[in-house]
């Protein structure tokens, strides 16, 4: 009897780790499957499956065998490493920032033991507009959207209008302007959504384009300014721009209007602007009808670019007519001359 028990002693080491292996061979055949996908949730909700995402989302991949996982792609863009976590029924990852489609990109999950894709809708950001060149034009005419996530775009209208694209990437669209359009609102649709340009488009009365119209004269503030409207680079639109220069503080250039144009039918004023390297930093105060009480005051923070103003005439204080458009030099800095350079004015 003591015999038997003895050998039962040095025999039960061997049982006991001949059952850990069984249970890790358990464990080691379950991990060892290919790798299978249920869904999606966000890191905030685990318990909701989501229909879409966004690019750059921290996002859970649910589903079984997962432990191995060493790569994630979207697409074919692969996540990077430190922004990955796995155990057996899920993988925490970010979605790279930008993928190739607008919205369908697939995702890949690779382990030791194979992979496993799943059809699924990442969504780029709504799309965002910068900037529209030129800001007024013709029908027919071309024009350039710039901005981001644009790719897949369906629709650019001005107002309720469709526009003709003729061209997109991802950060540019070149349309046609539609008929009968004198100010509209520009949107641009994609899969993720709509959105409005900040500025109007197009003009209900133009002042200054290639020069001013019948009525209206230059009224330089003295001979401390001058100004030429036949200057042919930089221009923003058409053949020429006009050019202020100032050769001392507080000096001006009045846009006069001979008889006084009523501002019923209109919402403010716009124009474009471009600085030289001189002039950064400093001021142009902006006046109507030469009331103290009714300016605008830019301070230049780019130069050597045009920059779009569309102020309303609220800034203003509402005139009810319009009898002037002044550019005033307000900074009052020695360093003379300066000029900018002005065109596209006019009210909408």
């Amino acid at each position: 009897m003591k015999k038997n028990l003895h050998n039962l002693y040095r025999l039960l080491p061997l049982l006991l780790l001949s059952a850990l292996y069984a249970c890790d061979k358990d464990k080691l055949d379950a991990s060892a499957a290919p790798p299978e996908i249920s869904g999606v949730t966000y890191l905030t909700n685990r318990e909701v499956q989501q229909t879409s995402v966004n690019y750059g989302d921290w996002i859970i991949i649910k589903g079984q065998h997962l432990a191995t996982t060493y790569k994630v792609d979207f697409s074919g863009v692969v996540a990077a490493d430190s922004l990955t976590y796995a155990d057996d029924t899920s993988v925490t990852v970010k979605i790279p920032p930008t993928l190739p489609a607008p919205a369908d990109n697939p995702i890949t999950v690779t382990t030791k033991y194979g992979t496993a894709t799943y059809n699924f809708r990442i969504l780029q950001p709504a799309p965002e507009i910068l900037s529209v060149e030129p800001m007024a034009g013709a029908a027919n005419q071309e024009i350039t959207i710039r901005g981001y996530y644009f790719g897949g775009v369906t629709s650019v209208k001005f107002g309720d209008t469709p526009a003709e694209i003729v061209s997109n990437t991802k950060e540019e669209i070149k349309v046609k302007i539609p008929a009968g359009i004198t100010t509209a609102y520009i949107t641009v649709t994609t899969p993720s959504g709509t959105v409005q340009f900040s500025k109007i488009f197009g003009f209900k009365y133009e002042v200054f384009t290639d020069g001013l119209p019948a009525g209206w004269t230059y009224s330089p503030s003295s001979a401390n300014v001058t100004y030429d409207a036949t200057v042919t680079t930089p221009v923003r639109r058409g053949a020429t721009s006009l050019k202020v220069e100032f050769k001392a503080a507080w000096s001006f250039l009045r846009l006069v209007k001979s008889v006084a144009l009523s501002s019923t039918g209109y919402q403010g004023l716009k124009f474009s602007m471009y600085a030289p390297d001189n002039f950064l930093n400093k001021k142009v105060r902006i006046y109507l009808n030469g009331s103290t009480a009714a300016t605008y005051t830019i301070t230049v923070a780019k130069t050597n670019e045009w920059i779009d103003y569309q102020l309303p005439f609220t800034n203003f204080n509402n005139p009810a007519t319009i009898t002037q458009i002044i550019f005033n030099e307000f900074s009052g800095t020695a360093t003379f001359p300066r000029q900018i350079y002005v065109d596209d004015i006019g009210l909408y």
